[in-house]
């Protein structure tokens, strides 16, 4: 049976966990840029010091953090994570505004990771950043400016800066539709040649005939385990 945190639920049902609360208080700080609404899936039983994977949305689930922050359900892992196979870890899905994108945010982005590792009392040697399109943009960019962050990080049909792939010192799986005409999978086959060229761990999964929704092939249990089998 999973827990599952929502604005609404903190606003409705204060009783959930008030470090939960605190958090999010975060948005109303004026001395900071707003962070973000998020939904987090956690199975029932965790260690003390449990994972995280921080899974970024595409630009069509971007939104206002209240009424429509289901939209970070839409594809993913939220689609395939249980009680079984989400081990010691939880999923935190943040919502990005609709104003902007995840490459304009990613300092934001370190702060919500920062402020989840320390309220969820998670194991820095096991925190994984994913994401889908636009998240999967955003996950490269994070990745290479904060690259000391993270054990592992799954991109899906984005793409970064291959010139600066050097940075990535984490394992990297990758994944790209050949037929994705929205973002062109040379992005994806750019960044694995060029982490590999400079010794870096990559890899990658090209799928034939698919699309730019080559995440419904790519978020599924061999990426979860995957990612939660790496460690720092």
């Amino acid at each position: 049976m999973f827990t599952i945190y929502t604005l609404n639920d903190i606003l409705l049902k204060k009783t959930i966990l008030f470090y939960v609360v605190i958090f999010l208080k975060i948005i109303t700080e004026a001395n900071l840029d707003n962070e973000f609404a998020f939904i987090a899936y956690m199975p029932e039983k965790l260690s003390k010091h449990p994972a995280l994977i921080v899974q970024l949305h595409g630009a069509g689930e971007r939104g206002d953090g209240n009424d429509d922050l289901d939209k970070v359900l839409v594809h993913g892992f939220s689609k395939i994570v249980n009680d079984d196979n989400l081990k010691d870890c939880i999923l935190i899905m943040p919502q990005c505004p609709c104003d902007t994108f995840w490459v304009a945010k990613i300092e934001s982005l370190k702060r919500f990771i920062d402020k989840a590792i320390n309220r969820f009392n998670i194991d820095t040697d096991r925190v994984y950043l994913c994401g889908i399109s636009m998240g999967g943009f955003g996950t490269w960019y994070t990745a290479m400016a904060y690259p000391d962050m993270f054990a592992a990080i799954a991109p899906c049909c984005g793409g970064g800066m291959a010139w600066n792939a050097a940075t990535l010192k984490m394992p990297v799986w990758a994944f790209h539709g050949l037929a994705d005409d929205v973002v062109s999978p040379r992005h994806t086959i750019e960044m694995i040649e060029s982490i590999e060229k400079r010794g870096g761990n990559a890899r990658y999964s090209l799928y034939e005939g698919v699309g730019h929704n080559s995440w419904n092939k790519a978020f599924q249990n061999e990426l979860l385990e995957w990612l939660l089998a790496q460690s720092k």
